[in-house]
């Protein structure tokens, strides 16, 4: 798994036409805090109709841990908006985070960080003939996970220790009076969420968990 402190942070810029104003450019309000939005990526070009144990569930994962996203998709135009309106962007160093990125960015310069990985999803060591679909397969591994089951990859406290670590930085951007976009994954943008709420941020526009889906944070 890659670490999510190691590598360093990477900016480039988005295929696409040019955007507005660019990171590190504060908002036209000066001094007030700019909003914080958590997005997912879109949907990954990889079959979930199938059937797999515990060890091709593990292949199938890491295939969709280095995968990008299914072509012919039209980001939502509230994504493309807060894109638009964002002076500084984060993606997951993901192939699928990145993909979303150059979709929506319009040509801005995207920070690619290791710091937005998703979590991992270690599948229970089970027989052969269990066999179950990709998606019950991460809600199993996820509630094991949760609960301490990690085969040596990161913890639960180490991934929520990635996340305040994640939300302070994007605390400190937005106190600087930049709007902040992530394009990153659903159960670690969840992770975030919730350190953003235990420093004072309120989510004032919750779009879900699904693929493109949003959640705009402000200040209280």
């Amino acid at each position: 798994m890659t670490s999510p402190t190691d590598p360093p942070t990477q900016t480039r810029a988005a295929t696409g036409p040019s955007g507005v104003s660019g990171p590190g450019e504060s908002n036209s309000e000066g001094s007030k805090s700019g909003a914080i939005v958590l997005a997912r990526h879109g949907e990954p070009a990889l079959s979930r109709r199938l059937k797999l144990d515990a060890r091709g569930y593990d292949r199938w994962w890491a295939t969709y841990e280095a995968g990008g996203i299914l072509t012919g998709q039209v980001p939502p135009q509230e994504l493309i908006d807060h894109a638009l309106r964002a002076d500084v962007i984060f993606a997951s160093i993901r192939l699928r985070a990145i993909e979303t990125a150059r979709a929506v960015a319009g040509g801005k310069a995207v920070r690619e960080d290791p710091m937005f990985i998703e979590a991992p999803l270690p599948a229970p060591a089970t027989p052969r003939f269990v066999k179950l679909s990709p998606k019950t397969w991460g809600v199993v591994s996820r509630f094991l996970w949760w609960f301490g089951y990690h085969r040596g990859q990161e913890t639960r406290r180490q991934a929520q220790a990635r996340a305040r670590t994640a939300a302070e930085r994007l605390i400190v951007e937005a106190e600087a009076g930049r709007n902040v976009l992530v394009l990153a994954h659903g159960f670690f943008n969840g992770m975030v969420g919730v350190e953003l709420s235990r420093r004072g941020w309120r989510c004032v526009q919750d779009r879900g968990f699904k693929y493109w889906a949003t959640r705009r944070f402000e200040r209280e």
